[in-house]
This record gives structure tokens, C-alpha cells and sequence, in this order.
């Protein structure tokens, strides 16, 4: 089992940036490709993008391209979302997700193993 938890959202006007921070434990960190996903209200589960499991490669959703930035520290069984430019229509719960020895480019939720429990980011126009 993987324990996942998200920290760091909150709300935010319109072109701000927040930093979502997902602390894993439970089994070996390296062992997983690491996701952030987001579901707004009355949407499907869309990827945000992922990492792979030592940090060398990043793959984004549309919407994420640009704007946001996935890291890891691998020393603190902890993955980042860097998102900077809210707009309202990043408005969502956010969710990250740990694949087990994934590539980090997987981009649909039954992809992955674990879940974290969301953590509510709310831009405000």
C-alpha cells in the first residue's frame, strides 16, 4: 500500500500561483510514476501531467502546458505541482496519483494504483 497525501490548496485570484505538494508513504518512492489529475464539478478526472519515477521526464495535459510544473524530490517522498497563472477554469479538486514503475506519461486515472484524497483549488476571477 501507498499512502498519498495532497497539501496546498486553497484559493487564489485570477493569475496567481499555488504549489500542490503530494507526500507519499508506504512502500519505496522510487518505485512509481507519480500523477496530478483535477475534477471539477459535473466533469470527468482529467491528467494534469506526471513525472517519472527519478525525475527525468515530465509530460503535461493541455491545459497544464506552459503554465504548471511537476517536480519531485525523491530524498522527501514528495512530488509538486507548481501552478502559476491560475485562471477561474482551474477551479477543481486536484489529485495525485502514483503508478507503480510507470513511465509518468500515463494519462487516464485506471492507470494508476493509488490516490491521494484531493486537495480544493479555487480561482477566483
Amino acid at each position: 500500500q501507498v499512502q498519498l497525501v495532497e497539501s496546498g490548496g486553497g484559493s487564489v485570484q485570477a493569475g496567481g500561483s499555488l504549489r500542490l505538494s503530494c507526500a507519499a508513504s508506504g512502500r519505496t518512492f522510487t518505485n512509481y510514476a507519480m500523477g496530478w489529475f483535477r475534477q471539477a464539478p459535473g466533469k470527468e478526472r482529467a491528467f494534469v501531467g506526471g513525472i517519472s519515477r527519478w525525475g527525468g521526464s515530465t509530460y503535461y495535459g493541455n491545459p497544464a502546458k506552459g503554465r504548471f510544473t511537476i517536480s519531485r524530490d525523491n530524498a522527501k517522498n514528495t512530488v509538486y505541482l507548481q501552478m502559476n497563472s491560475l485562471k477561474p477554469e482551474d477551479t477543481a479538486v486536484y489529485y495525485c496519483a502514483a503508478d507503480a514503475y510507470g513511465l509518468g506519461r500515463q494519462n487516464r486515472p485506471e492507470e494508476y494504483d493509488y490516490w491521494g484524497q484531493g486537495t480544493q483549488v479555487t480561482v477566483s476571477s
